[in-house]
């Protein structure tokens, strides 16, 4: 497995995994590898029909469990080791396959949201797995902070995706302000599910949260969608990242005080158990 890859493509996730023991980050590692692969089958310049082939092609070499592709060998590897419900990753191959089409239209929230569990949601969730969570309220709150994050992307990247043919979201800058605030919530409601993480692994999380929140803040500067799509794609900048680091010592500290976990974020947990039943995903 090559870590750079990380590195190159997932500058926010790189960093908060400065925090993570290695042999924590090497499974993470592993997972970062299978989702980045079945995303570049998706975003390469392939004609739609050579996707679908390239898609379906590692998809059964994942089922027929073909260790060949080392990839696929690693993969296996933590679903074993953190017994991981392969549910959760034929939820990320399903969500992969929605943008397999010519042309994709995301017209409801709740379709937003399950694309946003399945390509993100589930990944949050199986990363909670390999850093050992096992409390299931806080399983869910690691499903919340997936989607936050896919939220947040979605927000961020609306010009890349239209020149794909993917509209998640309409293409106005109120709308990627009401994505953000969406995002928001899901932030706010994961927060506390963090505190039941180990410590040795807890801060990286809180690191992560926090500077990907920010790419939300740093789009909000944009007061218009002439001067956010000039803008390109958005990044938290360095002195950024280590000042939200600086700061996250500070939830390090009041997740201390945390005993119980409260659960309530049912309103967008109801709206996803109308296609996904994440009992049976926790």
């Amino acid at each position: 497995m090559n870590n750079n890859l990380i590195k190159k493509h997932a500058k926010s996730f790189y960093w908060a995994s400065i925090f993570l023991p290695k042999p924590i980050f090497k499974k993470c590692s592993y997972l970062y590898n299978f989702c980045r692969t079945l995303d570049d089958i998706v975003d390469d310049k392939n004609d739609i029909e050579t996707k679908k082939i390239n898609f379906l092609k590692f998809k059964k070499n994942f089922e027929n469990k073909n260790f060949k592709d080392p990839i696929i060998k690693e993969m296996w590897s933590i679903i074993y080791s953190e017994k991981i419900s392969t549910k959760i990753v034929y939820d990320l191959f399903d969500g992969v396959e929605t943008d397999l089409v010519n042309k994709l239209s995301i017209k409801s929230k709740k379709d937003l949201l399950v694309y946003s569990y399945r390509v993100a949601g589930t990944v949050g969730l199986m990363m909670s797995k390999i850093l050992k969570v096992e409390n299931k309220e806080a399983l869910k709150g690691a499903i919340d902070l997936g989607i936050a994050m896919q939220l947040t992307n979605i927000a961020r990247d609306v010009f890349e995706d239209n020149a794909r043919n993917r509209k998640y979201i309409c293409t106005k800058f109120s709308s990627i302000k009401d994505t953000i605030k969406e995002a928001d919530i899901f932030y706010q409601k994961s927060f506390n599910s963090i505190s039941v993480i180990p410590l040795r692994t807890r801060f990286s999380v809180i690191v992560a949260r926090r500077i990907y929140k920010k790419i939300g803040d740093y789009i909000l500067k944009h007061k218009d969608i002439e001067s956010y799509e000039k803008a390109g794609k958005i990044y938290v900048p360095i002195i950024s990242k280590i000042n939200e680091t600086f700061l996250s010592i500070f939830d390090f500290i009041k997740l201390l005080f945390i005993k119980k976990i409260s659960y309530d974020n049912y309103d967008n947990h109801n709206i996803l158990a109308q296609e996904i039943n994440l009992n049976e995903r926790v």
